[in-house]
């Protein structure tokens, strides 16, 4: 206290001399800190959350728009809400050990804003963070730059890898305020749906990799890791530099919804898949042994799609059961368990979303052309097969700024890096009937993270197509148990 009253003296007093009387050197003062959290800038909410339970009311603390990084490019899209719960059905609540649900409401690579706390609209990724909220979690939702950001120069400036590069430098944010911020830093659980579900797993694949370092530094992002604990993918499209020869070996023989497809393209891609599958030398689950282009279809109806099946058929009643099952012929339901080939599961899938190429479009048409675009250059060519194609030049070479970018944005780059820094936790999800992608995408991410070691739940929901999410429920739960976090 008398020190204080010393320093209040000589700032009162308002001349450099009196620094030297106080005794007060001006190394003293150390400097702010401009990424420091404001535990007491919130207002106070409430909602109530419809559980499996019951409905729940939760109190809660809002954050809104906290700004993540020291020099932000645009402030709307690198900020964070927080939300944190205080009291549930009038029972007092303290979130400040709980885990950290960082949930990202990127879609297609587009620009993702904190919103000033829009209203919940009710989807999926809604229901994620209600239940985590009503379970007693912290709920942050980050903000990002997206492909369709342009400055007043023409300058898209939210191409890859800047989303990813924020959330990054979001995770970084609330590591370097562990004690400020609430709930627990070292317990994050990244997740995202579609591209926001591919930007999750990148995020947790890619912990602390030094490629991004500059990107971080140039926004002034806090000297902290970026390593989350565990992170949850819906429908994750991802793997993008391979995702074209994926899609036509999974739906390469379904019909277009619209259109003709390049049947020529089509074979080619598929083709090349053979040899892509085969670097990855993954080994299937419960001893399936090697997954290669040849047995990748039976791996996914045993794997996968016959156990979504059988849960599908399980809780159906005994009539409406009966119904599906003469209306699919196909399935051999033997009381207990669906079965099936891989050829009639793709007939019943039916038309496929996406033409040839999927994702590197001929004409740079697609939202992937878009997020690899560079300066004023909206849309490039991200793949050799689609630049030789369209230019119509056997020798032509990608950008050669690309092959880093590419790399910085594909998470299996990572796994097969062993980056020992990634999440060791995982939550994977897509619908059968998802032919945004191929299936492909989540059976090969999900079988490179368990090949690590890795803690991996990975299932499938019948018929159900992009975005779903019929059990999130089971996702917060789990939740509580791979953190260890009993509340």
């Amino acid at each position: 206290m008398r020190r204080r009253a010393m320093l209040e003296g000589c700032v009162a007093a308002v001349a450099a001399p009196m620094f030297a009387a106080c005794g007060l050197l001006k190394s003293d003062a150390q400097p702010a800190d401009e990424l420091a959290f404001d535990p007491d800038e919130f207002t106070v909410r409430k909602k109530t959350v419809a559980t499996f339970e019951r409905d729940k009311n939760v109190t809660y603390r809002f954050y809104d728009s906290v700004v993540y990084v020291a020099k932000p490019v645009n402030k709307t899209y690198q900020s964070l809400n927080v939300s944190v719960p205080v009291e549930i059905d009038g029972n007092t609540v303290d979130a400040s050990k709980a885990p950290i649900l960082l949930s990202n409401s990127i879609g297609g690579y587009l620009s993702s804003a904190a919103e000033g706390g829009k209203p919940d609209d009710g989807g999926d990724r809604d229901r994620n963070r209600e239940l985590a909220l009503a379970a007693g979690y912290v709920v942050v939702e980050p903000g990002a730059r997206g492909r369709d950001l342009v400055a007043p120069d023409g300058t898209y400036y939210g191409v890859a890898p800047a989303a990813i590069v924020d959330l990054k430098a979001a995770v970084r944010y609330l590591r370097h305020n562990s004690g400020r911020v609430p709930g627990n830093t070292d317990r994050i659980v990244a997740t995202g749906v579609s591209a926001g579900g591919a930007l999750s797993a990148l995020l947790a694949a890619s912990a602390d990799n030094r490629m991004y370092d500059r990107y971080l530094a140039e926004l002034g992002a806090a000297d902290a890791s970026d390593a989350v604990f565990a992170a949850a993918s819906y429908c994750p499209v991802t793997d993008l530099d391979h995702a074209d020869m994926a899609y036509e070996w999974n739906w390469g023989a379904n019909p277009l919804r619209s259109g003709e497809l390049d049947a020529t393209a089509s074979r080619e891609l598929s083709t090349a898949f053979v040899d892509y599958q085969a670097s990855l030398e993954l080994q299937g689950a419960d001893g399936f042994g090697p997954i290669t282009a040849d047995n990748y279809g039976n791996y996914l109806v045993r794997t996968y799609l016959e156990p979504a099946a059988t849960r599908y058929l399980t809780a159906l009643q005994d009539s409406e059961r009966s119904s599906y099952l003469a209306a699919n012929t196909w399935i051999t339901w033997s009381g207990d368990r669906a079965e099936f080939t891989w050829p009639n599961f793709l007939a019943h899938v039916g038309e496929r979303k996406k033409g040839v190429p999927a994702f590197d479009a001929f004409d740079l048409s697609s939202p992937e052309n878009n997020l690899f675009g560079a300066g004023t250059v909206k849309a490039r060519h991200f793949t050799p097969f689609s630049l030789r194609r369209a230019t119509g030049d056997p020798g032509a070479q990608l950008d050669s700024d690309l092959p880093e970018k590419i790399s910085m944005m594909n998470p299996m780059f990572f796994l097969r890096q062993r980056n020992s820094a990634r999440a060791k936790h995982w939550w994977i999800r897509v619908g059968t009937k998802d032919t945004d992608a191929s299936l492909t995408i989540v059976g090969n991410l999900a079988a490179s993270l368990a090949n690590l070691g890795d803690q991996v739940d990975a299932a499938m929901y019948w018929d159900a197509g992009h975005g779903s999410n019929e059990d999130a429920a089971d996702f917060v739960a789990w939740i509580g148990k791979v953190t260890g976090y009993t509340g």
